[in-house]
């Protein structure tokens, strides 16, 4: 395979060389560059949060879904199975493009698509039109990973793994406010303006990208897609980092789905009896740890990534001694909640800074088979809490958590040489 060759006109890309002879005239030309990066970045992780928040938008807003269009209960959870496997569909086919294709284009691309998928999910005059509009905003939410591969080409290798840090902080934010800011849309004004406010900001992002992405050029793949697809599958075997990064990003996202998807039933028990607008606050906890996790980032940038990575696991594993408590005492559940969000998310950024520094030519490749495990994790952490909730109650959650956090240390201290 050849590698592509890359370089940013703008001049932010990795491979295009800063004059570094003494004088103020590099010195500015430096900091100019990354000035750019970082706007740019922050760019980026304002329509990553945007884009992948559209993923989780139905959550809160399923009992006025089914009540609009006349569905039972237990049936309009399809809604959320239907834009979680597109998701997944869309992490094989369409983030390893930024391979073969111009990514700018891609991504704005996508982001215009993303828009006309909303406005048919918020004008759906019927169920069936409204799972084919879901089903779209899923494929094509994975932009967000898109953003990422991009954020990693155009910025030098000694800022990669903060500013990767910056535009994933930027997805996780959108993520935990995702369910508040649906809830109040819906309140003021319905549940289908909820997708008719996100498309516009859609529409607005991607002239925003249109304006300020820089322009990419690169050397054609001499692969062709259904080539590009098989060979996501055979960077397992040849990148090792993948399967130990891609294996750790499971166990993060095991437990972190553990807790945000059984944290309700505890919440909402006679012991505290919250609404679910109060619930969702606790976003806002998990806001915090993710914004601290950007620093994960910049130790990564000087080395420090397997530290950083043990680190976070240990704190990780922490996190479930005040989260044991929360049936007691709410204050416990923030502790716990800044500390797990923080852990996982620093794991997230330093996974994501190594993997997307080993082999250029294929980082939106790398960053689909990553985004795999990320998907099972979640899946899975989904399905165990609330089975081992059912069972058992809040401190079985608790145990398998710490259990899944122990045996992510295990594994990190296994294979980190």
């Amino acid at each position: 395979m050849n590698r592509t060759e890359e370089h940013v006109s703008s001049g932010t890309n990795s491979e295009e060389r800063t004059d570094v002879r003494p004088g103020a005239r590099s010195l500015v030309k430096r900091r100019s560059a990354s000035a750019q990066s970082r706007h740019t970045a922050f760019l980026l992780a304002s329509a990553g949060g945007m884009a992948v928040a559209n993923v989780y938008y139905a959550q809160p807003l399923l009992d006025a879904i089914s009540d609009d269009f006349g569905m039972a209960h237990w049936a309009i959870g399809i809604v959320i199975t239907v834009t979680q496997i597109c998701y997944a569909l869309g992490l094989m086919l369409l983030v390893p493009l930024g391979d073969l294709l111009n990514q700018r284009r891609l991504i704005i691309t996508h982001m215009f698509l993303m828009a006309v998928a909303l406005i048919a999910v918020g004008a759906s005059p019927s169920g069936a039109v409204l799972l084919l509009g879901m089903a779209a905003v899923g494929f094509l939410a994975v932009v967000t990973q898109s953003l990422v591969a991009f954020a990693a080409t155009i910025t030098t290798p000694a800022e990669r793994g903060r500013i990767i840090g910056l535009v994933t902080s930027g997805i996780v934010i959108g993520i935990l406010l995702a369910r508040t800011v649906a809830g109040v849309l819906t309140d003021l004004a319905g549940w289908r303006s909820v997708y008719f406010v996100s498309a516009i900001f859609m529409l607005l992002m991607a002239a925003a990208l249109v304006w300020a992405l820089p322009h990419v050029e690169r050397r054609q793949t001499p692969l062709s897609y259904p080539q590009l697809i098989r060979s996501v599958f055979a960077l397992f075997a040849q990148e090792p980092p993948l399967l130990i990064r891609g294996m750790l990003g499971l166990f993060i996202f095991t437990a972190f789905s553990s807790l945000w998807t059984s944290m309700v039933f505890p919440l909402t028990a006679p012991q505290h009896s919250l609404s679910h607008s109060a619930i969702g606050a606790f976003g806002l906890a998990g806001v915090a740890g993710a914004l601290a996790a950007a620093q994960a980032g910049r130790w990564a940038d000087r080395g420090l990534g397997q530290k950083t990575t043990g680190g976070a696991l240990l704190l990780l594993l922490a996190a479930w001694v005040p989260l044991s408590f929360t049936e007691h005492s709410l204050w416990w559940l923030l502790v716990g909640v800044i500390v797990l969000d923080f852990a996982v998310q620093a794991v997230h950024v330093t996974n994501q800074s190594i993997l997307l520094s080993v082999r250029p030519e294929a980082r939106s490749r790398l960053t689909a088979a990553y985004m795999i495990f990320y998907s099972v994790g979640s899946a899975t952490g989904s399905i165990a809490s609330t089975a081992i909730y059912a069972r058992v109650g809040w401190s079985g959650v608790c145990l398998l958590g710490a259990a899944v956090s122990a045996l992510a240390l295990l594994f990190w201290a296994v294979t980190r040489r």
